[in-house]
């Protein structure tokens, strides 16, 4: 159900934050940016949030928390401004794992409140009781809280998993629904809040978070602390709010990106990473400016559970992506696209998550079109298709539509090559049947009319029906109903051909089908992109299992080209999966040494998932190795495996 409620959805500043402008720091735009008004708001009702916002709702979260890295707590205060409909007395919060201690109102007056039964997924609903709100008001009320050790947002890593080894070490993942876990508010992507933060951390460490540095340094508190403080004047999803603490240095690769990481790090990743500069030049000749200030990426340890996360102004980059060439830069692409296709336009709910990835996808690809030409973003394209055929084999019919049902289920299953693949595949179609020139101007259009507001897929639909396709004919064509709302693929997709791909595949059946000696691979002058298609391979008839290569063959290939001791993430994963597929032995200790010393659950989950799937040579490995390497995994990364092999004990 949708209520017009002609609402703002951002408030201005706090007083909280003293009127201190941003400093001309790292992480900082170097002014302080406006507080965007959004038009009005029409809420959605979440399935995945206890939230009532069409009542009362959340508009700015102010944070005054301290880092306990022996307790692996923070702890301390968010103070929250709402507003609501005339005569509201309550309001909504999604808490998961919280201790509550205390609620008062702006004026120190203690409020009434209670939790309600725990979900499993959801968590619990906070109900906060104050006296009724007049027409117009904004009130505020202050939460005392802390996390949990155990809080699914949070990891706390000790030196001994950090690249420097002397320090520890914290950062936390909120999206989908576990921002919950550490912040007490409306944890829905349909509730944009704009916040402002105090973290109190041990010093020698340093806090960064997705927003606005105000302090060089951090200020002194005694005992060992420092507080550093950050505010983000543009109103966010709650799953965007992220911080990182631990032993970090920056540098910068212009004037307004740079990298963050471990000092070990930095070199690498910052000459890695060089290409980020002109990929947000290209961004905006696209589609429109860039309206967060900076982009700079924190590269995390390797317990890191996604490649990238798009957190507003500081993108957080697993250390995968270093591979010494800069070839897997496409998800630096990936995570700026999300500025525009995520972050400024979002998802009102989990189950229109097509909205961010599969418009990000496409962004992606074009950045990369511009910056490395047209055949590598190609290559890309075809790669992205053939992990769509995978996923449309392996999920039920209803899992392959674009608006998902994710009724009773955790928002984290619709994260699957669906939402990602096929979304950038249907915004392809459009693109080839009204032209680019017309495609662009619309998507240019369509992020300046919906900036800073929730996105649902029937406003979506509403838009481009609008503003683009307008025509009976045309709708015809298009065919967006089936994309969206049906299963499988629509009849007017072309799949992407790369000529590129060619002599690589002719190259795979000689090897894999005729049988022909690795030494006739042109490995050394491959791309990463043609390596992976090549280890991509597989039989016409093929259904998982050791039949297509033999012992001889396996061992020829991982020596011949040197498998043991690859560095790219992509690639060694894909060997990985052929190694277990045909129980390889002598392919585990690469195995356990790779699941060991990274968490990204891209390439745990699916070897996990192979191990298991060859049983009585399979489950034995995948227990025993799965029992050593959980510790260092975060719970997005946990949760996803303990289906698959179960908790260790």
């Amino acid at each position: 159900m949708i209520r017009k409620l002609g609402l703002v959805s951002a408030l201005a500043l706090t007083t909280a934050l003293g009127g201190c402008a941003a400093l001309n720091l790292p992480g900082s735009d170097g002014a302080a940016t406006p507080v965007v008004a959004t038009a009005p708001v029409d809420y959605v009702r979440d399935i995945h949030s206890w939230a009532r916002p069409e009542i009362a709702r959340v508009n700015h979260v102010s944070l005054d928390l301290a880092a306990d890295f022996e307790a692996r707590t923070l702890s301390g205060a968010a103070a929250l401004d709402i507003s609501g409909e005339p005569g509201a007395n309550e309001i909504v919060l999604d808490v998961r794992n919280l201790d509550i201690q205390d609620v008062r109102g702006g004026d120190g007056q203690p409020l009434r409140f209670e939790t309600g039964a725990a979900d499993p997924i959801l968590g619990q609903p906070l109900t906060i009781h104050f006296p009724a709100l007049a027409a117009g008001e904004r009130r505020r009320i202050v939460i005392h809280y802390a996390t949990r050790p155990d809080a699914a947002a949070l990891q706390w890593l000790n030196p001994a998993q950090t690249a420097g080894g002397d320090k520890p070490y914290m950062f936390s993942q909120g999206q989908a629904i576990l921002t919950r876990t550490w912040i007490p508010t409306q944890d829905s992507p349909g509730i944009r809040q704009t916040w402002d933060a105090r973290i109190t951390a041990p010093s020698g460490l340093k806090p960064v978070m997705s927003a606005q540095a105000l302090t060089a340094t951090g200020e002194d508190v005694g005992g060992g602390m420092r507080a550093w403080s950050f505010r983000e004047p543009n109103p966010v999803p709650p799953y965007l709010i992220a911080i990182g603490i631990g032993d970090v240095a920056f540098r910068a690769i212009d004037e307004r990106t740079g990298v963050w990481t471990e000092p070990s790090m930095l070199h690498d990743a910052h000459d890695e990473l060089i290409p980020t500069a002109e990929m947000v030049d290209v961004a905006e000749g696209l589609y429109g400016p860039y309206r967060w200030g900076r982009y700079d990426i924190l590269v995390l340890p390797p317990s890191f559970p996604f490649g990238g996360m798009e957190n507003p102004r500081l993108t957080f980059a697993t250390p995968t992506i270093i591979a010494g060439d800069r070839s897997l830069v496409s998800l630096v692409a990936h995570e700026l696209a999300h500025s525009w296709s995520g972050n400024l336009v979002t998802n009102a709910t989990w189950a229109d998550f097509w909205l961010n990835e599969g418009f990000t996808v496409y962004f992606e690809n074009r950045i990369m079109e511009a910056v490395y030409g047209p055949e590598r973003a190609l290559m890309l394209q075809s790669l992205g298709w053939g992990d769509l055929q995978s996923t449309l084999a392996d999920l039920p019919p209803a899992d392959t539509r674009l608006k998902l049902d994710l009724a009773g289920r955790d928002p984290d299953e619709g994260l699957t090559d669906i939402a990602y693949e096929k979304g950038a595949a249907f915004l392809r179609t459009i693109e080839r049947i009204v032209g680019r020139e017309r495609f662009d101007a619309w998507l240019k259009g369509y992020f300046e009319r919906n900036a800073f507001r929730p996105m649902t897929t029937e406003r979506f639909l509403e838009d481009i029906r609008t503003h683009l396709v307008t025509t009976p004919d045309l709708e015809r064509q298009l065919m967006m109903d089936a994309w969206i709302y049906q299963p499988g693929m629509p009849s007017n997709w072309v799949p992407p051909v790369s000529t590129a791909f060619v002599p690589v595949d002719a190259a795979a059946r000689a090897f894999f089908a005729d049988k022909g000696p690795a030494s006739a691979i042109p490995w050394s002058g491959w791309s990463t992109q043609e390596r992976q298609r090549f280890l991509a391979w597989r039989p016409d008839n093929h259904s998982g299992g050791a039949d297509w290569l033999t012992d001889a063959q396996l061992a020829d290939l991982e020596a011949t080209l040197n498998l043991r001791e690859e560095g790219n993430a992509e690639v060694l994963f894909a060997w990985l999966q052929i190694a277990v597929q045909h129980r390889y032995q002598p392919a585990v200790p690469t195995l356990e040494k790779f699941l060991t010393t990274m968490g990204r659950r891209k390439f745990v989950l699916p070897l996990f998932t192979s191990l298991w799937a060859e049983g009585d040579w399979g489950r034995p490995i995948a227990t025993a190795l799965y029992a050593r390497a959980r510790p260092g995994y975060h719970p997005v990364t946990t949760n996803s495996v303990d289906a698959v092999v179960g908790r260790p004990n």
